[in-house]
């Protein structure tokens, strides 16, 4: 049995410290309220039985409540009192020092919270720890001065999260569409040199890739790229070659026309495969001040670009960057492996759905990728322009920010849609189980709670809206002045971005599943419960609705991508309420709106019932599929594409893609327990367990982890089931 310090630090359960801790507290008493020996060795088994019952590694904080609740039973209330004032006391003089323990210990990598904390960071490299001795800094202040502290004490009890606490010290938003058009087509500044609009292909891919970097080195979210703004520079690198082969023809004494056209486009191939090879290398090694690769999502929509030859040389890119991701990345022993980014969105539209589209090779080749590497994901463009119809009744598509954030409709000055070069302030999240549980049940007190802590999301996202407000552009140039986000001024105020909808702010939501299954005994999915689960929906977007009048910022509904959340929330919620059948005995809880992952549905299924809660979830939402390795199945894959393209806006297919590094093994590595009950990862053939040499890749969160998780989303992964 393991617990977890103070200081984040994973250390063995030690019976014996709960022992010395009650008798010391048992000298400060009178007799008559003295506990025996055997009752003080009682009370310590009976902790240790409880720990031991809950699956996972408890805090000490969690222990100590065990023990403080145990005096009290047997009646020893001043005992009880020695005991709680002698931990108050101890808390206090802690107090001075806790954030030096917790970068120490994570300078020692010996932090399991922080180690465990984003499945895309490796905690031992020097920029990782760097990046979180900044966010241990920053929480602190956060805590201690930047917010009220009933939202501090709501979100460290897991009634609400307020995310990324760790960056909310500097005036940094959260994600965005980057204008990438606009930087290349008119130039743009990189670390104070002028960038001019490139004269190739592969210079355009190369000023990207930088773009990307800085972008990703001045927010905390994810970016969005759209190959869409590379096209254009394919026609500038054909001219270009063109004269260089005519040119060397003359040379030769040749005039063929057709021998001219043949070899310029036979070099114009061979420079998109090296541009996009260069983003695809240049992303997955690239590593930005926070200490991981640039969390980035690449679109590919073909209906984005101009018909004609615009069209071709973007579906001429997305067929390269399909092929290099089929082919995938080589891990340090040269084995073909799964990168986590870029992560890939491919637009399923009328010219490439069916087997007589036109770009329908392009859609089986995206299908290959998917069964192999797990990307692209899917956006229906016939569903997405039902759902985001601006204010002249026109639909609209677009990609997500990163992941899964979706910025609403919005029509600039001039009449015209505007997305590329928008953003999302930042997201707090409601933990609706918590809700649900603390109404013991009754509907009216349910309503009446979900009101109160809707209120303070409200409040903590003003917080993180009038954190924002007054920054100056000067505070990432990048973003603010040099085209990615806007063109301002030098010492201007970002402001006017941050209201009439230009920008989004986002109320997250988790759990809701095990909200409905609390309130009404059953599945969301049941006929009989879903009305309700509906009905928690569109009061969340009821509440953005008045908020946005009040305030005239973009309120909207994110269906959150908990990852290590998800963990925090399943441990405050056992804390508070105990182990209860069904909603509180997993140590996650379920994202967003998802059908549980336990629960027996097929695919076709649950993509259609997850459909009516993801229009629900304006500011952002994802569907997924569980399934087997698709590899020889093809055509299932494709059966699979064509009903998201005809019910859901967003989904995409989860399947597995790992690699033993002792043995060579390259099938599912699984997850079993060892001998102290904690999770970890095998490899089936040779039973290595050392995560340093294995390389496991899977989707958690919207986008693919490879650094590994905490013990809940571990568990949430062992406990996936089958949907084909």
């Amino acid at each position: 049995m393991k617990i977890i310090k103070r200081n984040g630090e994973e250390t063995v359960f030690d019976e014996e410290k709960i022992v010395n801790a009650i008798k010391k507290a048992n000298k400060e008493v009178f007799d008559g309220d003295k506990l025996t020996e055997e009752e003080i060795q009682a009370i310590a088994d009976t902790v240790t039985d409880k720990g031991r019952s809950m699956i996972r590694a408890l805090n000490v904080e969690e222990i100590q409540d065990f023990v403080e609740n145990e005096i009290m039973r047997l009646g020893k209330f001043a005992l009880a009192r020695k005991y709680i004032t002698y931990r108050y006391s101890r808390a206090l003089a802690r107090k001075t020092n806790t954030t030096d323990d917790r970068i120490l210990s994570l300078i020692e990598c010996n932090n399991e919270e922080v180690k465990q904390e984003n499945s895309n960071k490796n905690p031992t490299v020097n920029s990782v720890q760097r990046d979180y001795m900044a966010g241990e800094v920053s929480k602190d202040i956060t805590t201690r001065i930047l917010l009220p502290p009933d939202i501090v004490r709501a979100h460290e009890e897991g009634l609400i999260h307020f995310h990324d606490s760790d960056y909310f010290a500097q005036h940094m938003h959260n994600c965005d569409l980057v204008n990438l058009e606009d930087m290349l087509q008119n130039g743009t500044v990189i670390s104070g040199t002028l960038i001019e609009k490139p004269h190739s292909f592969s210079t355009a891919c190369n000023i990207a890739t930088q773009i990307i970097a800085q972008v990703a080195s001045n927010q905390y979210g994810g970016q969005s790229i759209s190959l869409t703004h590379l096209a254009p520079f394919v026609q500038v690198s054909r001219e270009k070659i063109r004269k260089g082969v005519e040119e060397e023809l003359r040379l030769l004494g040749v005039e063929n026309e057709e021998a001219a056209k043949e070899i310029t486009e036979k070099r114009l191939r061979e420079e998109v495969r090296k541009g996009v090879q260069m983003i695809q290398y240049q992303v997955v090694t690239l590593l930005t001040t926070n200490g991981q690769a640039p969390f980035v999502t690449v679109f590919m929509y073909l209906g984005e670009a101009r018909e004609g030859r615009e069209r071709e040389d973007l579906a001429m890119i997305i067929e390269e960057t399909l092929k290099q991701r089929i082919q995938g990345v080589k891990n340090e022993k040269g084995v073909w492996i799964t990168p986590a980014f870029p992560k890939l969105i491919y637009v399923l539209e009328e010219n490439n759905i069916h087997e007589d589209s036109q770009y329908w090779y392009l859609t089986k080749l995206a299908a290959k990728c998917t069964a192999k590497r797990m990307v692209p994901d899917y956006i229906s463009e016939k569903m997405m322009l039902k759902y985001k119809i601006d204010k002249n009744g026109e639909g609209h598509c677009y990609t997500c920010m990163g992941c899964r954030s979706f910025l609403t409709p919005y029509v600039d000055e001039n009449g015209k849609p505007k997305y590329y070069g928008r953003f999302n302030q930042g997201v707090v999240t409601i933990n609706l189980p918590d809700v649900a549980l603390s109404s013991g049940g009754d509907m009216d007190k349910f309503w009446e709670i979900f009101d109160e802590r809707l209120e303070l999301c409200h409040r903590a996202l003003m917080c993180r809206h009038n954190r924002l407000k007054g920054t100056l552009s000067d505070a990432a140039p990048i973003l603010w002045q040099y085209g990615a986000l806007a063109r301002l001024k030098k010492g201007e105020p970002i402001d006017k971005l941050l209201y009439g909808g230009y920008s989004t702010i986002s109320l997250g939501y988790a759990g809701l599943y095990e909200c409905v299954k609390y309130m009404t005994g059953k599945s969301h999915t049941d006929e009989e419960a879903k009305p309700f689960a509906l009905a928690v929906m569109r009061h969340m977007n009821d509440k953005c609705k008045e908020w946005k009048a009040e305030h005239n910022i973009d309120f909207s509904i994110y269906g959150t991508p908990l990852e290590s959340t998800t963990y925090k929330f399943a441990k405050a919620l056992q804390k508070r309420f105990g182990i209860i059948e069904g909603v509180t005995d997993k140590n996650y809880i379920t994202n967003s709106y998802h059908v549980h992952v336990s629960e027996k549905i097929d695919a076709f299924t649950k993509l259609k019932f997850e459909s009516e809660f993801q229009s629900l979830s304006p500011g952002g939402a994802i569907s997924y599929v569980e399934v087997p390795n698709m590899q020889n199945n093809i055509p299932a894959v494709l059966e699979v594409m064509k009903f998201i393209y005809d019910n859901i806006m967003y989904a995409e297919l989860n399947t597995k893609s790992d690699y033993c590094q002792v043995c060579g093994y390259d099938g599912e590595i699984k997850i079993v327990k060892d001998k102290d009950g904690k999770l970890v990862w095998e490899c089936p053939k040779c039973g290595n367990r050392d995560q340093s040499k294995m390389n496991v890749a899977r989707r958690t969160c919207g986008y693919i982890g490879t650094q590994f998780w905490n013990q809940g989303r571990t568990q949430e992964i062992q406990d996936r089931v089958l949907h084909l």
